[in-house]
């Protein structure tokens, strides 16, 4: 099957990591324990952030639907990851395959502009603090947050329908840990071009851009910041900036380094590897970095945990 022409195919066959199977019982433990981690993690933030009346502003606001992404972004993949690893059964059909895709895509995207709104949060803050009430209102905020859901659904839902339309001839194996669009275009025959081309467009619009906003914005925040009188008004200005740069820079930095890197057969490995950072490993710490470089949330979680 795997070397027949496969025009109509009907599921894929996800290899994983069957290259270890005598490690299949251990990565299932791993996987679950994250899995574990990561709906806690991120499920505690979302409740100290709606239930603490001291976090009810638009910073832990944008951070409460950060963490509900998170979730819904992990739970595209890892869940089926954990039961491929569990029945030993890796075939997905064509349909449950595209579907992964179409989420996948979507929640990254969701992620990628959630990063930029909460971005402008911050410039807003630090850069025109006496508006801030005024430009970040409530409706506002909802507003923002929900563009960035559903601003790129229909562009991804047509890039899904174009790379499932296409012919996949050479296999229908994909060495990978869920269905993602590189090892999927590797199995496509026939011309790709323009597939290809909508795919750059897709990441040039809604990474490149907003990764490039989000360094403008941090640009003029550390501008701002410079020109504050007081030590520990720079310090805590600063303070309120580094946790989020340190998610945008785990987020965008293992994202440019998976797709961006010319794809080979001999890669595969790392990409798999890399993968699982930005998938799993990612949505893990980002709670521990929210929490743990953050006094009001810290504060909360004890009151939270102490009743």
């Amino acid at each position: 099957m795997a070397n027949t022409n496969l025009s109509h195919v009907k599921e894929f066959i996800l290899l994983g990591f069957s290259d270890l199977p005598n490690l299949q019982s251990i990565l299932f433990g791993i996987f679950l324990c994250i899995y574990i981690n990561i709906l806690i993690g991120n499920g505690l933030i979302i409740v100290i952030t709606k239930s603490n009346a001291t976090l009810q502003t638009p910073m832990y606001f944008f951070l409460s639907n950060f963490a509900f992404l998170e979730i819904c972004y992990t739970s595209v993949t890892l869940p089926r990851m954990l039961s491929d690893l569990w029945t030993q059964n890796t075939i997905i059909s064509f349909l449950d395959c595209a579907v992964q895709l179409c989420f996948f895509l979507i929640l990254v995207i969701s992620e990628s502009l959630l990063l930029v709104v909460m971005a402008y949060d911050r410039y807003v803050a630090i850069c025109k603090p006496l508006y801030y009430t005024i430009i970040m209102n409530h409706k506002v905020c909802v507003q923002l947050v929900v563009a960035s859901w559903i601003t790129a659904v229909p562009i991804l839902i047509g890039q899904t329908y174009q790379i499932f339309s296409l012919s996949f001839c050479n296999s229908n194996i994909l060495d990978h840990i869920f269905c993602d669009l590189p090892p999927l275009m590797k199995l496509a025959c026939g011309d790709t071009f323009w597939n290809e081309v909508l795919f750059y467009t897709v990441v040039v619009l809604f990474a490149f851009i907003p990764f490039l906003l989000i360094l403008y914005s941090y640009i003029r925040i550390f501008i701002t910041i410079q020109k504050l009188p007081s030590v520990m008004g720079r310090s805590k200005a600063f303070s309120t900036c580094t946790s989020h740069l340190m998610v945008v820079g785990l987020f965008y930095g293992s994202g440019i380094i998976e797709y961006l890197q010319p794809k080979t057969n001999s890669r595969t490995g790392i990409e798999k590897m890399l993968s699982l950072f930005y998938t799993i490993i990612t949505p893990m710490f980002n709670p521990m970095i929210y929490s743990l470089r953050n006094r009001d949330v810290i504060v909360a979680m004890k009151k939270l945990l102490s009743k």
